[in-house]
């Protein structure tokens, strides 16, 4: 199933190094672009019937939107800083100018309903870490159980430390329920290299039964899966190489982010209070 991932440039045009549209991931609400722009450049776009987010992944911007100005910090690196970012609603026009050269991710979804502009700043961000032992990992929330209210749009970082494994125990949420929400989900990787070259990662989805689907498979930066349902994890960071990917999710509900774990493998959350927190985290980039 190699049209559920989608190699760097894949996607590309113009300033977008990644463009991954509802309607050419094959389903109805999330999507990611990806721009990059030189310092002082400028992208504009009409977000329409979809929230976004705005969120640097390196440098810092303005973003002028409805009427408001938001200035964007943003940040050198995503190996460990966190970013402030902004929101736009639907049926609007948004332009970003890079007040220093970076790549900027857009995440966004249908909306459910038009919401205001609005500036985050990065202290608002969660962040914490998720495991222990080779399963441990750090995440950063932007868009799940922070301040921010969303419609429909649902938006983490996950930084792993070369050699262990995230997105474990595998888990999925196609369905509704008590307990899991129907969401689809992209994953857009990137791999901090080193003089030896670019490094790789894994990463899989599996299906049910009833609803088949088998993709395992080496990514490295730039690179995006899709994951429209299933159970979805691992995803190992090589060792000698730390994997950084950011989830972008949204489905017919509201933003409310539940999830199942595979029964086969749940039982290794278990494990965690035996096991010490791995020492390489969190990430500092002011340490490395």
């Amino acid at each position: 199933m190699t049209e559920l991932v989608l190699r760097a440039g894949e996607t590309a045009h113009d300033a977008l190094a990644v463009d991954v549209s509802p309607e050419k991931a094959g389903w109805r609400y999330s999507g990611l672009a990806v721009v990059e722009l030189a310092e002082g450049e400028r992208h504009t776009f009409e977000t329409g019937v979809h929230e976004y987010l705005v969120l640097p992944l390196e440098g810092g911007c303005t973003i002028d939107v409805a009427g408001e100005r938001h200035e964007l910090a943003g940040r050198s690196s995503i190996w460990g800083e966190v970013t402030d970012y902004s929101y736009a609603p639907s049926g609007v026009e948004v332009t970003l100018t890079a007040t220093r050269a970076g790549r900027f991710a857009l995440p966004y979804a249908v909306a459910a309903e038009r919401l205001a502009p609005r500036y985050c700043p990065a202290d608002e961000v969660l962040t914490g870490i998720r495991g222990a032992g080779s399963m441990s990992r750090q995440v950063v929330n932007y868009a799940i159980g922070n301040e921010l209210k969303t419609s429909r749009l649902l938006v983490c970082e996950v930084l792993t430390p070369g050699g262990n494994w995230s997105s474990y125990p595998p888990h999925k949420h196609d369905e509704d329920s008590e307990t899991e929400r129907e969401l689809e989900e992209i994953y857009y990787f990137e791999v901090r290299g080193d003089e030896h070259g670019p490094g790789m990662a894994f990463h899989s989805t599996y299906g049910t039964a009833e609803r088949p689907i088998d993709v395992a498979v080496r990514v490295g930066s730039g690179d995006t899966a899709l994951v429209p349902h299933g159970w979805h994890g691992p995803c190992v960071a090589a060792p000698g190489y730390d994997l950084y990917y950011l989830n972008v999710m949204a489905g017919p509900g509201d933003s409310t982010w539940l999830a199942v774990d595979d029964p086969c493998y749940g039982w290794l959350r278990g494990t965690w209070d035996t096991l010490d927190v791995d020492p390489r985290l969190p990430f500092n980039t002011k340490e490395q």
